[in-house]
């Protein structure tokens, strides 16, 4: 069972505060009714602290106090906060683990493996921390506004195209699959260190293929990344750059794409919509080491002088009924 003290002088050390207001007395300093702000706590992924337990600090009293003066906007709710406040909370909860496991693996071979883990050598690592957490903090809030640039670029040609309404929530993108082949099998044989290491190195190849076209990573889920891209052509090289990684690499796993265009449906970062299952499916149907696309791709690039494609027999995929999947190859 954990230290209770131990455990508050993490929190303390981490929040840059001490924990000194129950929920009710947070929420009373800030003004906002207990419905309200137990909704939002809930939304950011907070567990339900004890009504009796000093567990807020003075960071969570002008949190909430920044959440009122947001409602004060005609353009803002208190819809519109809690699904900003789920956004923030998944996002930030898997980019805290994220980097805990990164920060945890790094801390963990300064000590010697026989050292026992003391309460004095978790504080020490808390230390090292606070020192750098500002500056991780600076590179999160500029990431974050690189993003939101992005964001907006993409909104602002969206709303120019006619086959998109990105307001609406309704977008026209190409849709991509990347999946390791066999990634079950092949993890079997790994301990957990490989594991984490070819994950990521099948992560980070993915993104940077994706980055450089100019698409977004919409998720990772270990041995597949979901992708979209604006531009037809961008998405084909995308591709077709993972597919063919492992011909120049050895060491980089057989990897399957499937590709998709069409109208999507665009929520809390995420796609949903036929193209987005008919690159599922696609991706399923493919060989190792190629990219499938359908129909409405292939007449998108049908003047694209790079590329090849040729038709497959038609197949029965599952919940899309009879579809005839092209091969999408490099111009010869």
């Amino acid at each position: 069972m954990a230290n209770p003290r131990l455990s508050q002088d993490i929190e303390e050390a981490l929040l840059g505060a001490p924990l000194r207001y129950t929920r009710a007395e947070v929420e009373k300093r800030a003004g906002m009714s207990e419905e309200y702000a137990l909704r939002i706590w809930q939304a950011l992924g907070f567990p339900t602290q004890p009504d009796d337990e000093p567990a807020f600090t003075d960071g969570d009293v002008a949190a909430l106090l920044e959440i009122k003066e947001l409602l004060a906007h005609d353009v803002v709710d208190e819809e519109m906060v809690l699904q900003l406040s789920r956004a923030v909370g998944q996002t930030m909860g898997r980019l805290a683990s994220w980097l805990g496991d990164v920060w945890l693996q790094r801390l963990s071979k300064q000590f010697p493996a026989d050292q026992p883990v003391t309460p004095d050598v978790v504080l020490a690592a808390l230390a090292a921390t606070q020192e750098l957490q500002p500056a991780f903090e600076r590179l999160m809030i500029h990431g974050w506004r690189r993003q939101l640039a992005a964001a907006g670029l993409r909104a602002a040609a969206g709303t120019a195209a006619a086959t998109a309404d990105p307001a609406a929530g309704v977008a026209h993108l190409t849709v991509g699959f990347a999946d390791v082949v066999s990634f079950t099998r092949m993890s079997r044989r790994m301990d957990g260190d490989e594991l984490a290491a070819f994950v990521e190195r099948f992560e980070g190849t993915a993104t940077e293929a994706v980055a450089e076209q100019g698409g977004r990573v919409v998720k990772t889920l270990g041995d597949e990344v979901l992708f979209v891209a604006s531009e037809p052509a961008a998405a084909a090289e995308i591709g077709l750059r993972i597919a063919e990684r492992c011909e120049d690499d050895p060491d980089f796993p057989r990897v399957r794409v499937g590709l998709a265009c069409g109208e999507v449906i665009l929520r809390h970062g995420d796609v949903f919509g036929t193209p987005v299952n008919l690159a599922s499916r696609l991706t399923a149907t493919a060989r190792p080491g190629t990219v499938l696309i359908d129909g409405g791709l292939a007449a998108e690039l049908a003047e694209q002088d790079a590329y090849e494609v040729s038709g497959l027999r038609s197949r029965p995929l599952q919940g899309l009924g009879r579809v005839r999947p092209r091969v999408l190859r490099r111009a010869t």
